[in-house]
């Protein structure tokens, strides 16, 4: 039982660091436009295809697939900025935090459809990055799973250095606390909100790509993601990377170990995200800020 249950606290922690994953690319769009992506579960359900064809087609080797996803991702993302969201940046705009919201829900209705039409209903399974199991004593763990855990470190590591030890980082954070006081300065925000849904895009594609071999590929599969994703930014604090980071391991891991522990074995994993909800309805009530949130207020 012991074994049992530190090696499902293992499989948490993975799922957790993937979830974290998708939550900074959340919190990183968040801080800086000041609208919720409700098209990001669909951009990380892209990710996971175009790694998918990538392979496939092209005949790239699966770890690469992932770095393809993610430029594919952050270009995706760009064309819907680009395209769909610039008027958040028009004074003449009004509700603006109302006109993002419709027009993320439209783009993640229409993605959905999309991969559906084009991709068809059925699951599709990348090839593994690694076949075979690391195992350590009882411990059993695939290593496809070991290679996502420590693929998605390095998008965390890397994210932490990009915003706070170089100078494009540094202007995006000044953007997300002023953009007024940052124009001042001479930084050009709207190239930076362009660059922040990038980058938050590449994040949620790089983690659709890592997932594809464990879970298989399907038009719904960022449904549950997305939503884990809201609460795991909303528990971290809105705004806050490092938070989202901590929060994610928290709800996976939480949802790993009630599924371990959950008498009926059969519903446990349908009670699964209630529980991570019930997490944070839990924390919110001693710290309705989260983690280490902040006020913001909107884009206007």
């Amino acid at each position: 039982m012991t074994d049992y249950i530190l090696i499902q606290a293992l499989n948490g922690l993975v799922i957790g660091i993937i979830y974290a994953v998708i939550a900074a690319g959340l919190t990183v769009i968040f801080s800086i436009l000041r609208i919720v992506n409700f098209a990001h579960g669909e951009v990380y359900m892209m990710g996971g295809y175009f790694a998918y064809f990538a392979i496939s087609l092209l005949g790239i080797p699966p770890m690469a697939g992932v770095v393809f996803a993610m430029a594919a991702s952050f270009a995706l993302s760009v064309l819907i900025e680009r395209t769909l969201l610039t008027p958040l940046y028009s004074p003449t705009t009004e509700r603006k935090g109302d006109y993002g919201i419709l027009v993320t829900f439209g783009i993640s209705i229409f993605l959905r459809n999309i991969a559906l039409i084009v991709f068809g209903p059925y699951p599709l399974r990348p090839p593994s990055f690694l076949t075979g199991a690391l195992i350590l004593g009882p411990l059993i763990m695939t290593w496809d799973r070991v290679f996502d855990a420590g693929a998605a470190i390095a998008m965390l590591v890397f994210l932490l250095w990009f915003m706070h030890r170089t100078a494009w980082g540094e202007a995006l954070n000044a953007v997300s606390q002023s953009r007024e006081s940052a124009a001042i300065v001479g930084i050009n925000d709207q190239l930076f909100y362009m660059l922040a849904f990038g980058l938050g895009g590449a994040l949620a594609g790089g983690a659709g790509a890592l997932v594809g071999p464990i879970y298989s590929l399907s038009p719904s599969m960022g449904l549950i993601p997305d939503t884990q994703a809201f609460a795991i930014v909303i528990l971290g604090g809105m705004g806050s990377v490092m938070g989202s980071i901590l929060a994610g391991l928290m709800i996976g891991v939480s949802e790993s170990m009630f599924v371990a522990l959950f008498p009926d074995p059969s519903r446990s994993l349908t009670y699964a995200q209630a529980f991570s909800l019930l997490v944070l309805m839990v924390v919110l009530l001693v710290r309705p800020t989260g983690f280490f949130g902040r006020i913001h207020t909107a884009l206007d």
